[in-house]
């Protein structure tokens, strides 16, 4: 109550002394660290300056702490504000949304690889009969030579018909075809402004690549009998199809979380209707 008093009436107020004290002791704590990695010497120095900065902290805070009188200068301070009225965020409904806003059905994926799967049927024929008068020759390397038996295949048993190879290869096209065209209908509303860049060019170059890459690894055999030039034909065939069909499918919205403005609860009524406006509506 003494102290208080004696503020009042003299205009000031009581502040703890300021002291370099504690910076000696931060001194004093890095060189001793720094001198267990270089030198002994620089150990002693920085330990003598802990003591040094403790002792001389301690003699300004014990018995008694040291203050410091800082007079009061008392000034009339007027709040205005150039606008009185309550400004409302106003927030559009993709604020902080989780994109793409829409997307394709499971079906839409399914339409598209089966339209792409037939479309690459042709081409990939095409190749067999212009350069080995055979369709079964594309067929036999897609369900993969060697369930026939045949370690190293000449190029007239694979022109040939082999029931294995055909029902192997109507297998893995159909499975592919789908697992591909349900990977379109996922990318391409990711994105909107060239769906049919992406789906005809950009995917079918970047697993043709990786096929490239891999196959001769994998399989060496089938690495050196497929024409490239050809599957990658193939393979645009079937991304523009695939692609335009899916584009073309309707989308619908996704699950969207609430915007961050009203987790928050803030003051948002561009997002969320009134209660008044829900009793109008009423």
């Amino acid at each position: 109550m003494e102290v208080r008093h004696e503020n009042s009436a003299t205009d000031s107020i009581q502040l703890p002394a300021p002291t370099a004290w504690p910076l000696v002791l931060a001194v004093g704590l890095v060189l001793g660290s720094a001198g267990l990695v270089t030198n002994m010497g620089i150990t002693m120095l920085g330990g003598l300056l802990t003591v040094y900065g403790c002792v001389g902290w301690f003699r300004q805070v014990l018995p008694h702490e040291q203050h410091e009188e800082v007079p009061l200068i008392a000034a009339d301070i007027s709040v205005a504000t150039t606008r009185p009225h309550v400004a409302h965020i106003e927030i559009s409904d993709s604020h902080r949304a989780r994109l793409p806003l829409e997307t394709h059905t499971v079906g839409s994926g399914v339409k598209g690889g089966i339209a792409g799967g037939i479309a690459m049927i042709f081409p990939a024929l095409l190749y067999g009969l212009l350069k080995y008068h055979s369709i079964w020759y594309p067929v036999n390397l897609l369900g993969g030579v060697g369930i026939m038996g045949e370690s190293n295949p000449s190029t007239a048993y694979i022109a040939a018909f082999h029931w294995q190879a055909v029902a192997a290869a109507i297998v893995i096209h159909v499975t592919t075809s789908l697992l591909v065209g349900l990977l379109y209908g996922a990318l391409l509303p990711m994105l909107p402004r060239r769906p049919i860049l992406l789906g005809g060019l950009i995917a079918p170059l970047l697993w043709t690549g990786l096929l490239y890459s891999i196959l001769s690894i994998v399989n060496p055999v089938l690495d050196e009998r497929i024409d490239w030039r050809w599957f990658f034909l193939s393979q645009i065939v079937f991304g523009v199809v695939a692609g335009m069909v899916v584009a073309r499918q309707s989308r619908i919205r996704t699950n969207q979380h609430l915007p961050f403005a009203m987790r928050m609860g803030i003051e948002a009524p561009g997002l969320v209707q009134s209660h008044d406006e829900e009793d109008h509506s009423k």
